[in-house]
């Protein structure tokens, strides 16, 4: 073959294998941290304190209707400090359950309808969500799929990282690690490998928590301590803080 048309074709190949990658969006290795039910004021007190790191969350409201002014006003202002609100169900009612007694069409009445409409009535435009409990399933996914970008379950498992679960692969429906210091699986020493796994494959991490608290008297709370842990992890990893509503540009349609 001619040399000339060789090169040519080499050179045209490298233009559109280039244009190509550029298409498709790069990430780096980073976290999700998301909270869970409706602790307003404790997370508006971790952000004061987290500030300093740059952070952004995901926060998965329930309950709406029974938030107060003070507590709405708050939701506000950390939207507008760039963080993400998500909805979390109307009711706080376990989906899975709910929906063997009582069928999907009245979940979607009870629960999800409710809380959307109720959240935009507030000027909170919902994109993402997280199931009550993390419990999921197929059928349900498939409900919700036209309602949601990013729907989100929790990770139970507590074996290797590679197994968790609870990293980015692609898909809308998305896992995360529960970092909730009272949860079964949860150690700092997990939680270290967790993010060097993440950091060492450019993945994205997904955590959940729920009550932000200074010392762990119940269930369902995460210590300051622990949040600064992963705050700091990420900045001295030159990683990324992501919202759930990010990860609709990557997710293969």
């Amino acid at each position: 073959m001619n040399k000339f048309i060789v090169c040519f074709i080499s050179a045209l190949t490298f233009t559109f294998s280039s244009c190509s990658k550029k298409e498709v969006p790069a990430f780096q290795p980073g976290v999700i941290i998301t909270f869970d039910d409706a602790f307003v004021d404790e997370w508006y007190e971790a952000n004061q304190i987290l500030k300093k790191y740059h952070w952004k969350a995901t926060f998965n409201v329930c309950r709406i209707d029974s938030i107060g002014a003070p507590q709405l006003q708050k939701l506000s202002e950390l939207e507008k400090e760039g963080h993400e609100i998500a909805g979390h169900g109307y009711h706080h009612y376990n989906a899975v359950k709910f929906v063997k007694q009582n069928g999907i069409k009245e979940y979607l009445k009870q629960e999800i309808d409710p809380m959307t409409k109720s959240m935009k009535q507030k000027d909170f435009h919902v994109t993402s969500f997280a199931y009550p409990y993390g419990e999921r399933s197929d059928a349900i996914d498939k409900a919700l799929d036209s309602r949601f970008k990013i729907i989100r379950g929790r990770a139970f498992c507590g074996n290797a990282p590679e197994k968790e679960g609870c990293c980015f692969h692609g898909s809308k429906y998305v896992y995360a690690f529960d970092i909730d210091n009272s949860h079964v699986h949860f150690s700092y020493h997990y939680l270290l490998e967790l993010l060097d796994y993440t950091k060492k494959n450019n993945k994205i991490l997904l955590l959940c928590s729920h009550k932000p608290v200074k010392e762990v008297t119940a269930n369902y709370q995460t210590k300051f301590e622990t949040l600064e842990f992963v705050c700091n992890y990420i900045r001295l990893n030159n990683m990324k803080y992501y919202m759930l509503r990010d990860l609709d540009k990557w997710v293969k349609k």
